[in-house]
């Protein structure tokens, strides 16, 4: 039966939120967007809380418990807001840990412990033991925004738990709030159990069932692991409370053991016909003791490739299913003997051994992208966690794989697989029809668990019970086991405040689903999601909550989410704004549609720069969202100013042309410019750009060009912005292409993309620009030109939004299949550059690196002999963004964060900036110069012919 403590009289919102604020302040948080933010996880369950607090420490915990516990308001914990089992979402009060309490507070490398707060972030702790050679053994795939209190909380593993165990084998001591006020140290040991009363006899009472049902396997992380509680495994209370879900109490603080850094580790890639057998193989490799075996599906590998393209996955061993095992050795040498030791005892079709290095770390990015990936099936369908994390005994493993996969069949029903096989642990994300309801659900994980109960296994092996499986512990413990369970929680959290309805007393898996409460909203007139078969609901339900979003991909090369790193509040990140998208669908708490101004508020600071199409692995792409957000808020009605001025800057450039002298003029009088910028909706610590004596196009450069028939025919598209603000770009562009034997023809006037008309959601007007531009552009792909741009926002335009506004004009995909930017083209005809021995840092544009890739163009500077640093990140201007009042805080932020910090510290560098945006951001907040990689290009050949 489930709580009812919310049930309560004494648990009056209004009297508990003023008693709060008045004890806590600012640190509360009630509003209806941070509501609906903390309403999900990154399971399939949403309960609105009352309020989320954000402490700064112990005593602002202690206080807030005290104050939910005096008005019966249940407290559940949260860190990185990872969980998949519905672990960290609970009607009453939320503490999100992960903003303030986050340090690590001290590294011992004599004993290798380490002091941490409960939102130490894993990478966080991993970077604080480096340089002492340690590290924290169990790592998540969520290790860049997975919290150490999380961790605790759920049990964590990870790959490395088969060589350093569980988080709960890694916990010295706990700093421990309970459900009734106290504070704890629970470690273990002589007298560990006396920090709770009744603990020691609640053991002496329970032996048997501690001994006979409790931790028959590493991975039985279902329930409470009752059995560290025992006297022959040293009365460890520490233990005992990691992986209580928050139910138990709330972790205030934590001495962690460390273990040394595997030396120089090996990966051995062994091919399998198909994950099942792949299993069977596991009880021959682990006499090897590998540091991690971890199972990956063929079928999720494809949905790298789809979305990535081949060249994204290395090359493979053939099979349908791999084991990747991680080796260890004292040298490189050393770790690749033993990976080859391994596949030569291994039952493999055939396997390859690789060293560290760029092919090992692509793979393991791909495993521990796997959350994401696996969120839609081989057919493209949206796939859910609930039966996400089973395990079973490894020596019974490939037998489950083949049950679950008959039930699968049964239910009609699928699933990638992949997971934790060393340890006998399967993630498995599987097609649940939620948006009708959870009854299918329901019935798989009831039969689902009946397996993994007849496997000897555990309905988890690391993620934790939540909503999803608290009500199926039945089928793995006896009525005894679920008595002991409940009566260990009763003597840490007697009222029942802690996390109620998870674990003892759960709520049924199937209640509080979020996805059958969202209102289908299908695609009309803007941008067509046909991704997602036009359902704008499916297409925002995309997010899962995996959190890469609030991850520094920065060492990684990865772009995302510019916004998130400089404020690191939640709505900021791309996980933020689709949840705020999916509760306007819900409409319980966001209730005016589109319109809804705390949507706006989490839209706000999105930047468009595409950077989580690329990076997030569920294929979420906020850029396109916001702009359908504005055009469905705005047609028929009143825009932002700076839609009018910015969002229509083409046509605006085009008035402006024939007077340059006097704008340039108002640009260098401060009260001029400021009176223009604020006119423009636009921030007044902008500059104006300097208008060129005349364009490109009225230059007559264009009219000179040497056509060549016989050469490779190129249609050279002068993009607005590199016409009327960088002619000299085009120019330079035209005398490269005509180094690499080009026949080039000049694209005529009025080919817009209409980039500022969509990221300002103008999509109408945009539709109009993209059929004008098909006009003027297909005749010659017809005649077999290949399109290069130079702008790269403009060249991402076509090369994805086209398709998406336009999907029935048959031109739109044919021109945005015959579209390069310059490096995809050059490479592609295999000319040979001119040497260039530059030091160069590079900002590539976000579109460029989230819509064509940045390969071509790394790989012509190296041919030309450059030695290239790339700015992995937003620059943050991301065109008319950085330019609106409201936003050079944050857009100066990311830059000094980012390409400006880059350019300090290699001052000796000369700068790279594709994107006039980029070159317009390190020009106006550094006065830095930059050149297009056209300009790189042409200054070598002049050199050349020197």
């Amino acid at each position: 039966m489930a709580s009812n403590v919310t049930d309560s009289p004494k648990a009056s919102a209004e009297v508990f939120l003023d008693d709060l604020r008045a004890r806590l302040g600012d640190l509360v948080d009630a509003s209806a967007l941070t509501r609906a933010l903390y309403s999900t996880d990154a399971s399939n369950y949403r309960v609105v809380p009352q309020a989320v607090v954000m402490p700064g420490s112990k005593g602002d915990v202690v206080t807030a418990v005290g104050v939910a516990r005096a008005h019966r308001v249940p407290v559940t914990v949260r860190g990185g807001g990872t969980s998949c089992a519905g672990n960290a979402v609970g009607p009453g009060l939320v503490i999100d840990f992960s903003r303030s309490m986050n340090r690590v507070l001290s590294v011992d490398p004599e004993s290798s412990t380490a002091v941490v707060e409960p939102g130490t972030v894993l990478s966080t702790l991993q970077s604080a033991a480096l340089p002492a050679g340690l590290r924290f053994g169990p790592d998540p795939s969520s290790a860049d925004r997975c919290t150490i209190g999380g961790m605790i909380g759920n049990n964590a593993c990870g790959p490395h738990g088969l060589s350093y165990g569980r988080t709960a084998d890694n916990v010295v001591s706990m700093t421990w709030l309970t459900g009734h006020g106290e504070i704890i140290t629970a470690g273990s040991g002589t007298g560990a159990l006396d920090a709770v009363p009744g603990l020691d006899a609640f053991v002496t009472e329970n032996l048997a069932v501690l001994r006979t049902e409790f931790g028959r396997f590493g991975r039985q992380i279902s329930g409470y692991s009752l059995e560290h509680l025992l006297p022959e495994n040293g009365h460890n209370l520490a233990a005992a409370l990691t992986g209580t879900e928050g139910s138990c109490g709330i972790l205030l603080e934590a001495t962690v053991r460390l273990v040394p850094r595997a030396a120089a580790p090996a990966l051995a890639v062994l091919g399998y016909r198909d994950m099942a057998a792949a299993a069977d193989d596991v009880p021959r490799l682990l006499p090897f003791r590998p540091l991690a075996l971890e199972g990956l599906d063929a079928q999720l590998v494809d949905v790298v490739r789809r979305a990535h393209g081949g060249a994204s996955v290395p090359t493979l061993p053939a099979g349908g299913g791999w084991i990747m095992a991680e080796i260890g050795g004292a040298t490189a040498r050393e770790a690749v003997d033993a990976g080859h030791r391994l596949v030569a005892a291994s039952g493999s079709s055939d396997a390859v051994v690789l060293p560290t290095g760029p092919e090992a770390t692509r793979l393991w990015q791909i495993r521990a992208d796997g959350a994401g990936l696996a969120g839609r099936t081989a057919d493209g369908e949206q796939a859910w966690p609930g039966w996400e994390d089973s395990a079973v005994p490894p020596e019974r493993l490939g037998d489950y794989l083949r049950a679950i996969e008959a039930l699968m069949a049964d239910e009609g029903v699928s699933g990638l697989a992949y997971g934790h096989f060393g340890d006998g642990c399967v993630h498995l994300r599987i097609d649940f029809p939620l948006e009708t309801g959870g009854a299918l659900m329901r019935r798989f994980l009831e039969r689902a668990a009946a397996l993994a109960a007849e496997h000897g296994g555990s309905l988890s092996g690391e993620h934790g019970d939540g909503r999803a499986r608290s009500e199926l512990l039945s089928t793995m413990y006896s009525p005894g086991a679920l008595r002991a369970m409940e009566a260990f929680k009763a003597l840490l959290d007697p009222g029942d405040v802690m996390n109620p309805g998870v674990v003892v007393r759960p709520a049924p898996l199937d209640a509080d689903l979020r996805r059958p409460q969202a209102v289908e909203l299908l695609a009309t007139d803007g941008f067509a999601f046909p991704h997602d078969a036009g359902s704008i609901t499916g297409t925002v339900h995309r997010c899962v909550g995996v959190g890469k979003c609030r991850a520094d991909l920065g060492e990684q090369g990865g772009f995302m989410c510019p916004s998130y790193l400089a404020t690191r509040e939640e709505k900021d990140s791309t996980r933020g704004r689709a949840r705020a998208l999916q509760e306007m669908l819900n409409g319980g708490v966001l209730t005016r549609g589109w319109s809804s101004p705390e949507v706006h508020e989490a839209l706000d600071l999105c930047l468009s720069c595409k950077a989580c199409a690329n990076d997030c692995p569920t294929g979420i792409d906020m850029a396109t969202y916001k702009a359908e957000a504005l055009h469905q808020t705005y047609k028929g009605r009143l825009r932002p100013i700076s839609h009018y001025t910015l969002g229509r800057l083409p046509r605006w450039l085009r008035l402006a042309a024939p007077l340059a002298p006097l704008v340039n003029v108002t640009g260098r009088v401060p009260l001029l410019r400021k009176a223009m910028m604020r006119m423009m909706g636009a921030d007044t610590r902008r500059s104006l750009p300097r208008l060129p004596r005349a364009p490109f196009r009225r230059s007559g450069t264009g009219e000179g060009v040497r056509r060549r028939p016989d050469g490779h025919r190129v249609l050279l598209w002068v993009d607005t912005f590199s016409d009327a603000l960088a002619p000299e770009i085009p120019r330079d562009a035209i005398e490269v292409l005509t180094a690499a034997g080009c026949d080039i023809e000049i694209a005529g006037p009025g080919a817009c993309c209409g980039l500022t008309l969509v990221s300002t959601g103008q999509l109408t007007a945009a539709k109009t620009a993209l059929r004008g531009t098909l006009d003027l552009l297909h005749p010659h792909v017809r005649d077999g030109r290949t399109v290069v741009g130079l702008e790269p926002s403009c060249t991402a335009t076509l090369r994805s939004d086209l398709v998406e506004l336009l999907p029935d004009d048959p031109r739109a995909a044919e021109l945005s299949r015959s579209v390069r930017t310059v490096a995809e083209f050059l490479t592609s005809i295999g000319w040979t550059p001119p040497r260039a021995a530059e030091k160069l840092l590079v900002q590539p544009h976000c579109h460029h690196y989230s819509v064509m890739g940045y390969g071509p163009d790394r790989a012509l500077l190296e041919a030309m002999g450059c030695d290239v640093e790339t700015s992995a990140g937003c620059c943050g201007l991301a065109g008319n963004f950085g330019m609106e009042k409201g936003h050079y805080e944050i857009s100066e932020k990311i830059a000094q964060d980012g390409i400006l910090a880059k350019a300090s510290a290699g001052p000796d560098r000369r700068i790279l900036a594709d994107g006039f945006s980029c070159r317009t951001q390190v020009r106006d907040l550094a006065g830095l110069d930059s050149r297009h990689l056209v300009q790189i290009i042409a200054e070598a050949l002049r050199r050349e012919e020197r």
